[in-house]
Parts: structure tokens; C-alpha cells; sequence
């Protein structure tokens, strides 16, 4: 009976030191999907795309807030599951002092902005109609999986880019 408490007493202990060993499930996430962004303290590229009201915003127009910057499209899953979580993100942050920004890769307007409004959605609404693949904005930001989501002070430096809404969270905690 001694030896079978001691075998699985070593049988966990030794499970447990192979999980702490391994990467958290974010850690995996970003390690997977998050490789090309752009890294911590890296200048955010300014652009300028246009709102659900046809006008133009850029991003610099937010300098002086920190900005959480969502890349999406209304046909992905993942950005859809996430929006909840956004939205009680924002209802929780100082509007003052934190701004939401998101850019839809959408190919249709219509589809973003009926979306926008039947899941009255948090901050400014962008619009790339060049899609993920073809867009410069996301080039740039080197956005090659969706949700994509980054963290900019309020002197337009990457503070964290990242595919896990809970490391926004935290960091937006700090």
C-alpha cells in the first residue's frame, strides 16, 4: 500500500513539473499565432482608414491616450467569440485616458456596419476594404492571424502585441 501511495505520489509530481515546464495556453497561442507582431517598444505605424461615418481617423489622432488596437473581421469566429469580452472591457477602462480602436478586415461595409450596430460595438470602428491579406495597415503591423490585438501607450509605442485578450487585460491592469 506504502509503495502504490508512493508511485503515484512521483507519478504527479512528476506530471506537475512537466506542466510547469510547459508554455500556459497563451503562451502557445502567441507563440503560434503572434510571432510576426511587432515587438514591445516598437514605434506603432501611423495610418489613416476611414470610420462607420465615412471619415478619416489615424491613428496618431489618438496620441496622448492609450490605445487598444483590435485587428478583426466580422466572418471570423475567434473575433466574434471575443467581442463580449471587449465590450466589458471597455465599460470597465477611464474613456479619458484609454481609447479602443479597431480595424475591420471585412470586404463589405455593410456587413461591418450592420454588425457594429446590432452588437453596438466599443470605440472607433475602422474599415480596411483591402482585406487581411492585401492590406498595407496590416502589413505593417505584420497581422497574419485575426483576432490580432495591441497594447500602445499614449506615445504611440507598442506596450504589448499579442492574439490573448487577457494579456491586454493585465497589462492594461498595471
Amino acid at each position: 500500500m506504502l509503495n502504490r501511495i508512493l508511485t503515484l505520489t512521483a507519478a504527479l509530481m512528476v506530471t506537475l513539473g512537466l506542466a510547469a515546464q510547459n508554455p500556459s495556453q497563451e503562451e502557445d497561442l502567441d507563440l503560434q499565432y503572434a510571432t510576426t507582431l511587432l515587438k514591445a517598444g516598437s514605434s506603432a505605424p501611423d495610418f489613416t482608414l476611414n470610420d462607420l461615418d465615412g471619415k478619416p481617423v489615424t491613428l496618431s489622432s489618438f496620441r496622448g491616450k492609450t490605445v487598444v488596437l483590435v485587428f478583426w473581421a466580422t466572418w471570423c469566429p475567434d473575433c466574434r467569440k471575443e467581442v463580449p469580452d471587449l465590450k466589458a472591457l471597455y465599460d470597465k477602462v477611464d474613456k479619458k485616458k484609454v481609447a479602443f480602436v479597431s480595424v475591420s478586415f471585412d470586404r463589405s461595409f455593410d456587413a461591418l456596419k450592420n454588425y457594429a450596430k446590432e452588437n453596438a460595438l466599443p470605440g472607433t470602428q475602422l474599415f480596411d476594404p483591402l482585406g487581411k491579406k492585401d492590406s498595407q495597415v496590416a502589413a505593417s503591423f505584420g497581422i497574419h492571424w485575426i483576432p490580432s490585438l495591441y497594447l500602445i501607450d499614449k506615445d504611440g509605442k507598442v506596450v504589448i502585441g499579442t492574439v490573448v485578450l487577457d494579456k491586454i487585460k493585465k497589462a492594461l491592469a498595471k
